[in-house]
């Protein structure tokens, strides 16, 4: 009986202890979570944002003064609204014209009596023409009698006296036909302005295209002063868009004119438009010591469906490598915990690569020595499963898509699993950090 005690004793003691072990080894393992590497083509790119504009937009403006009576006809038969077809010289809007009207009857009236001014002018000059011309000849007879002394000393300085007279009635009526022809041309002048006035009192279409905006109503006032008002916008062509991206300096220097793009808009999320980099303009805007620069990139809209100022998602395409290794990038960014079990000396002997930038230098006897500079290369780490270890694997990095990044080194392979964060605190895995974490857009 005491035997029996004694073995039943010692059962328990082994079946607690396996069972104390059995739990502490289940509580105290972690279980990860991996991916495995995968080979295909990535792409580089830059991520910005920015707003559909028509690529030629003409602001119709009124130059005169004036209430809005109607609106014209657009190629549909139907009112001048939002969206209507327009075309070349198409009445858009008409403006009260009664007072241009009368501006215009008044220069009429004006160059009629300057005409009747010119007429009469040019029939005085006749005149003091032909008294002229009877002067000079008593004037020529009175000198050849004066010799003779046919002919008196007064009547001899009448005849002189009548002959400058005569002159200068001609010189008068010249001068009057020129002062006709001046108020002749003064009023044509006024009379085309007031022509032109009145032409202006109807708003036509510069251009074939679309109403974008209508900024007035039926009998609105229209005040022109300095700055035409503006009435009507107009696009163009709408079938050509362009898309207004604002792009941060650090990644200007990677947009070039011909770059291929991809964008989508919300209101279109299941469709992806591409495009081509007409040109970055060199006004850059600051918004809080922030510098962005403006590209113009454009795209066609055959179809009609992008409309103008929707919001654009847009990728440039700055770097694309073919059949390369990647990873996706929380693998980059995972190093295991307190908890976690590595191979031996892992943590010890791992440390961060730097930059190369310094390199050795080349000499000349004539020259001083020069630097030669590398580019920088990118390293990174990776950790894969060893058993119930990890182990970590240093590895050259290439760009990145903000989700996987190009990777290489001799141990990878495609296939290959690699921890990308752990089951029990998912924290620990981000929150320990990897100081290798690539750039938002890594180049080599």
């Amino acid at each position: 009986m005491r035997l029996l005690l004694m073995v039943l004793g010692l059962m328990g003691i082994v079946a607690g202890g396996g069972a104390w072990y059995w739990e502490s080894s289940q509580q105290t393992r972690p279980e990860y979570r991996v991916a495995k590497i995968t080979r295909g083509d990535l792409l580089a790119s830059i991520s910005s944002t920015g707003t559909l504009e028509p690529r030629q937009v003409i602001d119709v403006g009124a130059q005169v003064v004036g209430l809005v009576e109607s609106f014209g006809k657009d190629c549909n038969g139907a009112p001048i609204d939002y969206r209507s077809p327009v075309d070349e010289n198409m009445i858009l809007a008409h403006i009260d014209d009664a007072v241009y009207k009368a501006d215009l009857n008044t220069a009429k009236a004006q160059l009629e009596q300057g005409n009747s001014t010119l007429q009469k002018g040019q029939a005085d000059v006749k005149e003091a023409k032909a008294k002229l011309k009877q002067a000079d000849g008593n004037w020529k007879r009175a000198q050849t009698l004066v010799k003779t002394d046919a002919l008196s000393e007064s009547d001899y300085e009448m005849y002189e006296a009548n002959f400058d007279i005569a002159t200068a009635d001609v010189a008068v009526a010249q001068a009057e036909v020129t002062q006709a022809q001046a108020t002749i041309a003064a009023a044509q002048a006024a009379l085309d302005k007031a022509q032109r006035n009145l032409d202006f009192c109807v708003i036509r279409s510069p251009v074939k295209g679309v109403i974008i905006d209508r900024r007035v109503n039926i009998g609105q006032t229209v005040v022109s002063s300095l700055d035409a008002p503006s009435l009507f916008l107009i696009a163009k062509d709408l079938s050509k868009m362009q898309v207004w991206v604002a792009v941060n300096e650090a990644d200007i220097d990677h947009v070039k004119p011909g770059q291929k793009v991809t964008f989508t808009c919300d209101a279109l999320e299941e469709e992806s438009f591409r495009g081509v980099v007409n040109k970055v303009r060199l006004n850059a805007s600051i918004t809080q010591n922030v510098v962005t620069y403006t590209v113009e990139v454009d795209a066609d809209n055959p179809n009609g469906r992008l409309l103008p100022y929707m919001t654009a998602n847009v990728e440039f395409e700055v770097h694309r490598d073919p059949n390369v290794l990647l990873v996706p990038n929380s693998a980059l960014r995972w190093y295991p915990g307190s908890a976690a079990e590595v191979v031996a000396d892992a943590r010890a002997q791992w440390k961060p690569v730097e930059d190369e930038d310094n390199q050795p230098t080349e000499t000349s006897p004539q020259i001083a020595p020069v630097k030669l500079k590398r580019k920088k290369e990118r390293h990174g780490t990776i950790w894969t499963r060893e058993g119930p270890l990890v182990r970590p694997i240093d590895c050259l990095l290439g760009p990145t898509d903000n989700v996987n990044t190009e990777v290489s080194a001799t141990a990878l392979m495609e296939g290959m699993e690699v921890v990308v964060g752990d089951q029990i605190d998912n924290a620990s895995g981000g929150g320990d950090g990897d100081p290798f974490l690539p750039k938002m857009h890594g180049h080599r």
